[in-house]
């Protein structure tokens, strides 16, 4: 980003974190009212996935989704923006970490975490977890090509002492830390969409044919690292609740795909329950199985 779009953007990031309430949500609901209305932005990938994933709905039931998820992710969009620079006290004011004794039990047993996000609610706020927990957080991220915004990303994911890992050095550093004997807590995005003919899990989600990453599951079987699956809700706007739930303590002792199985079906029955908040613009089946290509 040229050096001028760079100072407003900062600028824009700085008045957004400093605004009264009543303005942060108004300049989000113009996002949303230009992403939805005006733009369209990937309306036709929404509707598409909506419609596929719920087969039963009819049309009024999806637009009407549709419409509570455009609103969403204006707030997300204006959200991540001024997190950064939001001050600790009102980001903190956003979050309630409910059940947090789930993941320091296990630091107490002396046994790292692998914790399962999907692209639901606001997955971003979960970098207050670093003040929560003497474990040290490893978020796994897919660095941007814009080097601007992929600094700021990088720099809103650590600035309360969460370490982000690009998604192509995550085992080694894994290993690194496990060779330490330092104690972490593994943060994966389980629910993106894998490389085409990269080798992965099938299995039916929402409806349909699904590609699932088998990473969650091999890296905590290798260090036997407790999963967690991290559920985060938006309980009102600007109001998000963090809740843990304890998937496998032993993930040695489990059977093949169990692990990857548990963690797809946790999360597709929260979607069910909340499908506004996922992340539905994402081109999420872009890759279809191939012939042969076992499905589970």
């Amino acid at each position: 980003m040229k050096s001028v779009g760079a100072f407003f953007y900062i600028g824009f990031s700085w008045l957004l974190a400093h605004s009264p309430r009543f303005i942060f949500y108004g300049i989000a609901d113009f996002v949303c009212f230009m992403l939805y209305r005006v733009l369209k932005y990937r309306k036709k990938v929404v509707i598409n996935n909506l419609k596929k994933s719920f087969p039963k709905k009819t049309d009024d039931e999806i637009n009407k989704i549709t419409r509570k998820f455009y609103r969403h992710l204006g707030d997300i969009f204006i959200e991540n923006i001024a997190i950064i620079r939001m001050s600790k006290k009102r980001f903190l004011k956003m979050v309630d970490c409910k059940n947090v004794e789930v993941l320091n039990n296990f630091y107490q047993k002396n046994q790292s975490v692998i914790g399962i996000i999907g692209h639901y609610a606001n997955w971003e706020v979960l970098t207050v977890l670093a003040l929560f927990t003497p474990f040290q957080i490893l978020s796994v991220y897919k660095p941007l090509k814009n080097k601007f915004f992929d600094k700021e990303f990088y720099n809103m994911r650590k600035r309360f002492g969460e370490i982000p890992v690009s998604m192509n050095d995550t085992f080694r550093t894994v290993l690194q830390y496990h060779r330490d004997k330092k104690l972490s807590i593994l943060g994966l995005l389980a629910d993106q969409r894998p490389p085409k003919g990269s080798g992965n899990y099938w299995t039916h989600f929402l409806n349909q044919e699904t590609a699932v990453f088998l990473g969650p599951e091999k890296i905590a079987k290798k260090f036997n690292s407790a999963v967690v699956y991290t559920h985060i809700d938006k309980v009102k706007r600007g109001k998000y609740e963090i809740e843990f739930t304890l998937l496998f303590e032993n993930p040695s002792e489990s059977k093949e795909y169990e692990i990857t199985e548990t963690h797809v079906r946790m999360l597709e029955e929260k979607i069910k329950q909340k499908p506004e908040l996922w992340l539905w613009s994402h081109k999420r089946w872009k890759h279809k199985r191939e012939p042969g290509t076992p499905i589970h």
